[in-house]
């Protein structure tokens, strides 16, 4: 018996590409998103207010605390009951951001601290105010510091979204379980799946490696 029916591959290929798209589209979105959001929050949860640091924390740590599933389930299903109601890409877009956001700031905020502190005590002597100091000298430096982490946060969000799915967004796995459900050939459909998953996560993680690396060669030049 074939394993692989070709077959269906040729049939139902450019529909696994629309999942595919789709994959990279939130993906795209949601990163960018996600770490543009995640330094203000990281910057709120290291303020010495209250008001702006405890909200903060709240935030951060519910989120890490209950699944991403139940996330996306509650802002699909349940919101509407509430009187807000989100199509299944801006729904996906907006639990995934949370979520992502959430897990970025912790990363931001371990650069920020790992920044040497003689590198503020030059920002104040060149007269820079505390948000020049911060935008011109921290948070570049930060960057470079977190960039590996950020993108393997970039691999996982791209696996993430198939969780997206469960709020009906016709993304790769979305597609996949929808052609599996007409013609049963299971190993052939998710062996594709994979397949894709792999041809796009695979080169991604080497990239990261790369960069890792290159980060590390440039600190090492400069110590």
């Amino acid at each position: 018996m074939e394993l692989l029916n070709l077959a269906v591959v040729r049939s139902y290929g450019f529909v696994f590409l629309e999942g595919l798209a789709m994959t990279t589209f939130l993906t795209v979105v949601v990163f960018a998103l996600a770490v543009t959001l995640a330094v203000p929050l990281a910057v709120a949860r290291l303020t010495s207010s209250r008001l702006v640091r405890w909200p903060a924390d709240l935030f951060v740590e519910f989120i890490r605390a209950t699944p991403l599933i139940l996330q996306l389930i509650y802002i699909f299903y349940v919101l509407p009951s509430l009187g807000l109601r989100l199509d299944p890409v801006t729904a996906a877009i907006a639990g995934l951001t949370m979520n992502y956001s959430a897990y970025m700031s912790e990363v931001y905020r371990g650069g920020i601290m790992a920044v040497p502190r003689g590198q503020y005590e030059a920002a104040i002597s060149l007269g820079l105010s505390r948000v020049q100091m911060f935008v011109r000298v921290i948070l570049p430096q930060a960057v470079r510091i977190v960039l590996p982490s950020l993108g393997n946060y970039l691999i996982s969000l791209f696996k993430d979204t198939a969780l997206a799915s469960v709020v009906t967004v016709q993304e790769l796995m979305f597609r996949g379980e929808i052609i599996a459900a007409r013609n049963y050939q299971y190993f052939t459909v998710y062996t594709v799946t994979a397949i894709l998953y792999f041809a796009v996560g695979y080169p991604s993680a080497l990239l990261v490696r790369r960069l890792g690396g290159a980060r590390q060669t440039f600190a090492d030049l400069g110590a």
